[in-house]
Order: C-alpha cells, then sequence, then structure tokens
C-alpha cells in the first residue's frame, strides 16, 4: 500500500472575504473552516497531514487547531509563501507519502469519497484532479465583447485535492520554481507544465466550494448544517 500525506493550505489572507479575521479561522457552525478539512482527512486513508499556513499562525495553529482537536496525523505545520505555489513547495519539502494530495483548506465540504476517489486515481493514472462538469454556457471575453464560445461538454471545474505521485509533483515543481512562473494557478498545470505527464479527473462534488466571499460562508452553513463529527459530509 501507499503512503499518503495530504498537504491543506491555509496561508491565504482571504482579502475578498471583507473581515479582519483570516477566512481559514473563521468559524461555520461553530467550528474553525480549516477543522472541516483536517478532520476529514483524519478520518479518511491518508498517513500524514501537512499543515501550510502564515508563519505569523503556526503556533496559534499547533495549539488551536491541531493539539485542541487531537488531529494525530498532522505530523508538520509550516509557513506558507509569498504566493499559493510557494505555499505548496514548502509542503512538498516535508511530504513524506508516495502519493501526495494537496487541498486548499477553504474548501470544508470535502468528504472521504472525494479523498479514496483521487487516491485510487493516483494509483493508477499518477497525477489526477478533482473536478465536475460545468453546467453553464462559458463565453470567452476580451474587452467586453465574445470571442469564443467553448463546447460545454469539453469543460470541467477544478477543485481539490490534486493528487500526484510524489515524486512527480516534487521534480515538476522544481523545475516551476526555478523559472519562478507565475502564470501558474493550480498543481496540474505545473505537472503538465513541467512534468510533461498528462493529468485525469476525478469527479467531485458541487458542493466542494471554495469559501470566498461572505456568500460562501451562509452557503457553506448550510451544506454543513446537522453534520456531527461521526459523520462524513
Amino acid at each position: 500500500m501507499s503512503k499518503v500525506t495530504a498537504i491543506v493550505l491555509a496561508a491565504g489572507t482571504g482579502s475578498r472575504m471583507q473581515s479582519k479575521q483570516k477566512k481559514q479561522f473563521m468559524e461555520i457552525n461553530g467550528k474553525p473552516v480549516i477543522w472541516y478539512s483536517l478532520f476529514q482527512f483524519e478520518q479518511s486513508p491518508v498517513d500524514e497531514v501537512i499543515l501550510v499556513t502564515g508563519e505569523e499562525d503556526i503556533e496559534y495553529c499547533k495549539r488551536e487547531i491541531v493539539e485542541k482537536n487531537g488531529f494525530s496525523k498532522v505530523k508538520d505545520v509550516v509557513a506558507g509563501g509569498k504566493e499559493r505555489y510557494h505555499s505548496v513547495y514548502n509542503g512538498l519539502q516535508s511530504a513524506t507519502g508516495d502519493i501526495v494530495l494537496i487541498h486548499d483548506g477553504a474548501r470544508p465540504m470535502i468528504n472521504r469519497k472525494i479523498i479514496e476517489d483521487t487516491i485510487r486515481g493516483v494509483e493508477e493514472k499518477a497525477a489526477c484532479v478533482v473536478g465536475v462538469p460545468v453546467k453553464d454556457t462559458i463565453k470567452k471575453v476580451q474587452e467586453g465583447k465574445v470571442v469564443d464560445t467553448p463546447q460545454r461538454e469539453l469543460l470541467w471545474i477544478t477543485q481539490t485535492p490534486q493528487g500526484f505521485r510524489r515524486e512527480l509533483i516534487h521534480e515538476a515543481y522544481q523545475r516551476m520554481m526555478e523559472n519562478e512562473d507565475s502564470r501558474v494557478t493550480d498543481d496540474a498545470m505545473v505537472v503538465e507544465e513541467y512534468g510533461k505527464h498528462p493529468v485525469y479527473f476525478v469527479e467531485g462534488d458541487y458542493k466542494n466550494i471554495k469559501v470566498t466571499t461572505p456568500e460562501d460562508i451562509q452557503i457553506a452553513e448550510v451544506f454543513l448544517r446537522g453534520k456531527t463529527t461521526e459523520k462524513t459530509f
């Protein structure tokens, strides 16, 4: 059996949340946003968790999030970087698993099925991301004018976790870091461009939203209402 590491990213400032409190520490139904992801990984086949947060928040996370809630699988809490890809790279330095799942801690609706499906996908394909088919027609727009209408059947909404064989994602990130490629928006793109390896989709869940704005907190509260620590979401 492969050893699995989950890297949970919680180093963002949450500027679009319009709050002085960082979004990963805001509460949804009495629990911090980051708690939900850590809880699901704690209950899953994942072997270890690396939590990436702001350097100034490391001790708080260790004391109030990890120790207080008994998250025994969290093996390290490390400082993030200036951009998301810096944070991922820092997390990769502590990862020891054969498989690495990279997850945005601002996605509290992750569940055990998604985690297990992603692990299985990596075992079979080496690189895969969670996502769902788009429901709406998408338009490509430049200067307010529609310039293209892609085929909806070919479009998927990308979510997390994104899973990879550790050697593949680590080597791809090393090459990308040498170039300081600011175009990178997710881990799949790093593997596509710098690992030269195909990436496959694993179907996720439309509820697996990223909490970014105040409205998202309200939506997440509805999705998570009535859930208990004995249940998966």
